[in-house]
């Protein structure tokens, strides 16, 4: 892998498509191997934007625009961080050759639909899921969870993120405004909502899984430590690594994990969501990147997500091992406004061993990430403990 000068006729440019807290971290770690970063997105000063060496703002959802904007900055690595992106344009640019499509097009295409990778999971590779459909019309909806989904169940979009639009639904009173929600709060509409039974488990895992070359240049898969989450709304508001689990339990993930992201293929580090209980494991999604529950890894792992991501893209070797137990937790905007200052920070380092990253989003909405608190400890639930401590010491104020 040869890398030029950034900002310069020899370059090796990677343009981001999304800038959010993990394009962030990203542009960082592709930095420091000289890599000349230009990071997009769909709003100005977006996280990413502050570090990158350019940034433009577009309708990433626009074919036109994403193929304008790419034969200008003609990059050697187009690395997508959000899902509403137009797949199209991936696809045509792979096509033609000119650059890498990180993993590849047609990951982004199956990853940013859940009808997509749902269909690919269950039905071709046999993996074991939770009972789903998909329903066009709130008649088909309603016909889906009569029809053996089920009560209580969990209705999405297709395409979003961060839980955007998907509620639980405990009685069929509920159900008509949970088929609303989605529809309406979707990154776009596709049409479609997945309905999907609600599966007893114990707990839920990102198992983060790495494709990337070995010194003989072939294609090995890596494996992270599980890291366990806690979510409200579908949202991840605390991550800890590692969960504790059985050696059944790991393998079973990492078996899934392995058949899903060598069909998909292509390089670089893949976030797989799964459901535990017991030594039983079930596949919920996967994500074609950095993980956000997956920042736990920046105080616990010699290389974290980010690098790890880079690396694999790169060409590069990995290490996917830990050196500290540790935790993250959500730093929240808590209100709606513009330009927000921060207060606290002295306070909340003052937690033992406590790290705080301010994304430093222009714009702050009551449950937007704001902010992540990490901490490392012997124990996960003293490092979550002294992370939650920490984050709830930061002041949100217009």
């Amino acid at each position: 892998m040869k890398i030029g000068t950034a900002l310069s006729n020899s370059a090796t440019k990677a343009l981001l498509l999304g800038s959010g807290e993990l394009g962030k971290e990203l542009a960082i770690a592709l930095q420091r191997y000289g890599v000349e970063v230009i990071a997009v997105d769909r709003y100005p000063n977006a996280p990413a934007q502050h570090v990158a060496h350019r940034s433009h703002v577009i309708d990433m959802t626009d074919t036109e625009a994403v193929k304008k904007l790419i034969a200008l900055e003609q990059p050697d690595f187009i690395i997508p961080e959000i899902e509403a992106i137009a797949t199209q344009a991936l696809i045509d640019i792979e096509t033609e050759g000119e650059c890498t499509v990180v993993p590849n097009a047609r990951a982004i295409q199956l990853t940013m639909n859940r009808e997509g990778i749902r269909t690919l999971a269950a039905e071709q590779l046999k993996i074991p899921t939770s009972n789903y459909a998909f329903a066009e019309s709130f008649e088909q909806l309603q016909a889906a969870v009569d029809g053996g989904i089920g009560y209580p169940c969990f209705i999405k979009p297709t395409m979003s993120s961060s839980g955007k639009g998907q509620s639980m639904v405990k009685s069929v009173d509920q159900l008509k405004a949970a088929w609303d929600y989605a529809k309406s709060s979707g990154r776009v509409d596709t049409g479609k909502v997945i309905v999907e039974a609600k599966i007893d488990f114990d707990f839920e895992i990102t198992l983060l899984t790495v494709r990337a070359m070995n010194e003989r240049g072939e294609i090995e898969t890596h494996f992270c430590a599980p890291i366990g989450h806690r979510q409200e709304s579908g949202d991840y508001r605390e991550s800890w690594q590692p969960q504790a689990m059985s050696s059944a339990a790991i393998k079973a993930s990492q078996d899934i994990a392995f058949k899903i992201t060598n069909e998909i293929a292509g390089l670089g580090l893949f976030g797989v969501e799964l459901f535990i209980k017991g030594d039983a494991v079930w596949f919920s999604e996967v994500s074609p990147r950095p993980h956000d529950t997956g920042m736990v890894t920046m105080v616990t792992q010699k290389q974290n997500e980010f690098e790890l991501h880079a690396r694999a893209i790169l060409g590069l070797p990995v290490d996917t091992s830990m050196h500290s137990t540790g935790a993250s937790a959500v730093i929240l905007g808590g209100l709606d406004a513009e330009g927000v200052v921060y207060e606290g920070l002295d306070k909340a380092l003052t937690v033992p061993t406590s790290e705080i990253r301010l994304f430093g989003k222009p714009e702050a909405f009551v449950s937007r990430r704001m902010g992540v608190a990490l901490a490392t400890a012997e124990t996960v639930d003293e490092a979550r403990t002294r992370a939650v401590k920490a984050a709830s010491m930061i002041v949100i104020k217009p």
